[in-house]
């Protein structure tokens, strides 16, 4: 009997319809012969709304609260989709985060799943399909915790980890895995099967199919993943070890953020220590910092450093960089009209000419590059965010993607 974690997102139950066209799905899949643990995201929205609500009370509501309040959403899926199952002639049951338990770690809004029970599941799994609500777990203080937006992906891929599943199928509103975002830019085209590093890197600098955290935990455990489209029976796109992937190909990806801000610290002196000290506050804070490009001054006695932020951490890393008596420099400048575009692929490694072709492309659609990051199998540069969509259709043809 195979084991099957089916885990659908938010368009694929935004409306009772679309409820009740899943619930065909996984009763096809119970009937034919699957133990099935189904795990559900929020109704499309409804994660929004409820942000929405908390900001009416409060501009700094109680991040306690706000996983109370967040995690409603996917219990309400998870009862509708039960229901559905029930009025199918399917034994079905929601099973929340604390009656399984799920266990967590780390703090409100941004907690990952270390651990779970599998004894009511397994022995419920004998009898109907399981249904959970994605996105949350129990500390160890007995709160409800959140695994940040997408966090579905994740509960569906520790789960798969957990239950020994054979399988772990993420159900979205595309057929799979793009070349870049299919919305728009038209000329995409979905990729068969991509390895897992690929797949981490374009999640992480971008891509909207899966959260990259969710990926990692796959790798990690070697957890064969499968994106496929909630509304079409096409094939969709196998995620797995990177030893079954073509490396003809330079390129697998473009993908693109447009959620980034560029500082830059002028004239800081050049010595051992600066860089941490800079940092190291950010740290705390749990500020994610992205690329970072140090160029010294021709006096070699000051250096500039300039490094990347999401653009909704810049009021508070420039509040905290104005406060930290550690560091001296000049000046501070900061620009939050920037975006990252970013090419990704395995065959980058043993392609030679890949930095050339990308920065040659960008310059002759007269689009300037503010900062460069790479990687092995990753190439992403800032630019101004009005170029975004040129530069991304520009990369994704001259790579042969389109």
């Amino acid at each position: 009997m195979t084991k099957k974690v089916l885990k659908f997102g938010g368009t694929s139950v935004g409306t009772i319809e679309r409820i009740q066209h899943v619930a065909r799905i996984v009763k096809k899949e119970y009937e034919a012969g699957n133990q099935i643990i189904t795990v559900v995201s929020a109704m499309s929205g409804k994660t929004n709304e409820l942000i929405n609500l908390s900001r009416e009370i409060s501009k700094n509501f109680s991040k306690r609260e706000l996983d109370v309040l967040l995690s409603s959403g996917e219990q309400v899926t998870s009862s509708l989709l039960a229901g559905a199952l029930i009025e199918m002639n399917i034994k079905a049951k929601t099973f929340l985060n604390w009656q399984i338990p799920i266990l967590t770690e780390g703090d409100h809004n941004n907690s990952r799943i270390i651990n779970s029970s599998t004894e009511k599941i397994n022995k419920f799994l004998d009898q109907g399909v399981v249904v959970i609500p994605g996105f949350q777990g129990i500390s160890k203080n007995g709160d409800i915790t959140t695994i940040g937006r997408g966090g579905s992906d994740a509960t569906a891929v520790a789960m798969a980890k957990i239950f020994n599943a054979d399988s772990c199928e993420i159900y979205t509103d595309v057929d799979g895995v793009f070349s870049t975002d299919p919305n728009k830019i038209p000329v995409a085209k979905k990729i068969d099967q991509i390895s897992y590093d690929e797949m981490l890197e374009l999640s992480s600098l971008g891509a909207k199919v899966m959260q990259p955290s969710a990926v990692q935990t796959a790798m990690m455990y070697d957890v064969p993943l499968e994106v496929k489209s909630t509304f079409t029976d096409r094939r969709g796109t196998k995620i797995f070890d990177k030893q079954n992937i073509d490396y003809t190909k330079s390129v697998t990806g473009v993908a693109y953020s447009k959620d980034d801000a560029k500082i830059t610290l002028i004239g800081v002196e050049d010595k051992p220590g600066v860089a941490a000290n800079i940092f190291e506050p950010l740290n705390k804070v749990q500020i994610n910092v992205d690329m970072v490009i140090q160029s010294v001054a021709a006096n070699n006695k000051t250096t500039d450093i300039t490094f990347t932020i999401k653009r909704g951490d810049l009021l508070k890393t420039l509040e905290i960089l104005n406060n930290n008596k550690k560091i001296k420099y000049k000046n501070i400048i900061h620009n939050d009209k920037v975006a990252k575009v970013s090419i990704v692929g395995a065959g980058m490694v043993s392609t030679p000419g890949v930095t050339y072709k990308m920065f040659q492309g960008l310059a002759e659609i007269n689009v300037n590059i503010l900062a460069i990051s790479t990687s092995e199998i990753k190439l992403s540069v800032i630019i101004k965010e009005e170029n975004i969509l040129n530069a991304v259709k520009k990369l994704h043809t001259i790579f042969d993607l389109d």
